[in-house]
């Protein structure tokens, strides 16, 4: 009997060198030409379009790296700007104040005074004293209140004073008398500003005697 040899060795030929057939031989140029036209990295770069949005302005048109797929983006509308602050010295606007002269705070004196005014040889002082004759005051005490002070207010600010007196005619409020004191230039100065300008506003006049 012969002998079995059980050959043990590789095969001369691996599956890599296998012959195929002419047919394989045919089909394996095409397919690798189409899967080379269907990669990305051969596909030629297609152009740029942009597309006309709703409002007329063109859009971006965003391209992925697949081939004839692209992803249109909106033009964003552009943010509310609220309007912009104006410095509060250009929107301030100074309203003259009509000057007036009150003896309870917030009510106007109504009665034009009698005023007289002396002032020292040197400038440094002066005194001014006003006159009512039945000032519009006594009719609205009774229900604001007593006199508070004397006060001259424009758009400056306020001059004040509490000598404040007042005069009786049978038992009855029949005047009021009011001394303001100026103790330097700058008070008197500053008290003619406010005597020209409420000379002006109720068609006083200065008389030098």
């Amino acid at each position: 009997m012969g002998s079995s040899v059980w050959d043990t060795q590789p095969p001369k030929h691996s599956i890599h060198s296998l012959p195929l057939p002419e047919q394989a031989n045919c089909i394996m140029p095409a397919v690798m030409k189409a899967l080379a036209a269907a990669s990305p990295v051969s596909a030629p770069p297609s152009p740029r379009r942009s597309v006309a949005g709703s409002s007329g302005a063109p859009c971006q048109s965003l391209h992925s790296s697949f081939r004839g797929i692209s992803l249109r983006c909106r033009p964003r509308k552009p943010a509310h700007r609220s309007p912009p602050l104006r410095s509060s010295r250009a929107a301030a606007q100074v309203v003259a104040m009509k000057p007036a002269i009150q003896f309870i705070q917030g009510t106007d004196e109504q009665t034009i005074p009698d005023v007289r005014l002396t002032k020292s040889r040197d400038g440094t002082n002066g005194v001014a004293i006003f006159e009512f004759d039945q000032p519009s005051v006594f009719d609205s005490s009774a229900e604001l209140g007593d006199i508070t002070g004397f006060y001259m207010i424009d758009e400056e600010g306020m001059l004040q004073t509490v000598d404040v007196s007042a005069k009786f005619v049978n038992g009855k409020p029949a005047r009021v008398e009011a001394k303001y004191v100026m103790r330097t230039a700058g008070d008197w100065d500053r008290f003619m500003r406010f005597m020209e300008r409420y000379s002006q506003a109720n068609g006083l006049q200065f008389v030098k005697n």
